[in-house]
């Protein structure tokens, strides 16, 4: 992959804070996430040398086209006039969603002990896997058509490492995603960069 990515997670949430997992709901940014939005900003246009040139993707879910409104406004770009794409939705957790995961180990833990055994291929109940996220998130990826600004979710950033960074999946299950940061993903390998 010749390109640049500037890879951002969303800023934070309520259910960030509460250490909830949102998966596919849809919770929108609190003040401290909208600061951290407005820091990427600053980060992707050090980084660029200049942002007007790059391709800008989101996922759908508010907290992530939140994060991308305010860091396009932060370098003087029209706000909504990026693309929206739901293959960059955050992984699925199904029944799991709105739990933390102490929550879980005391309720499921038979599964979290399979999701243990295998966290890259294990699959929630009524939710997608690792593996699974993916295969949707290379074929949005394949399709940016260059340099681009991409704001997305803490699970789809682990398997852009992964694909893109060579990061075993094991690991890259459990690397925490920083907020108010970027993740530039280039020639095989990534650099984390904060404001």
């Amino acid at each position: 992959m010749t390109r640049r990515i500037f890879l951002v997670r969303h800023g934070e949430t309520d259910w960030n804070l509460a250490g909830r997992l949102q998966g596919t709901n849809d919770i929108p940014l609190n003040d401290l996430g909208r600061e951290q939005a407005a820091e990427t900003a600053r980060v992707v246009e050090r980084l660029s040398g200049g942002a007007r040139h790059l391709d800008f993707v989101a996922s759908p879910l508010s907290r992530a086209a939140q994060t991308m409104a305010i860091l396009r406004a932060e370098l003087g770009l029209s706000p909504d006039a990026f693309r929206r794409d739901a293959r960059l939705r955050e992984i699925s957790f199904g029944r799991w969603e709105g739990s933390t995961w102490p929550e879980l180990r005391r309720r499921d833990p038979v599964s979290l002990a399979a999701r243990d055994a295998d966290p890259w291929n294990f699959t929630p109940p009524g939710g997608e896997s690792y593996a699974a996220l993916s295969t949707r998130v290379l074929d949005a990826i394949a399709e940016l058509p260059g340099d681009s600004v991409v704001v997305t979710h803490g699970g789809v950033v682990r398997a852009m490492l992964h694909a893109f960074a060579g990061m075993p999946p094991a690991q890259a299950v459990e690397l925490p995603v920083r907020q108010g940061a970027v993740y530039l993903i280039e020639n095989g390998a990534f650099e984390l960069a904060v404001a």
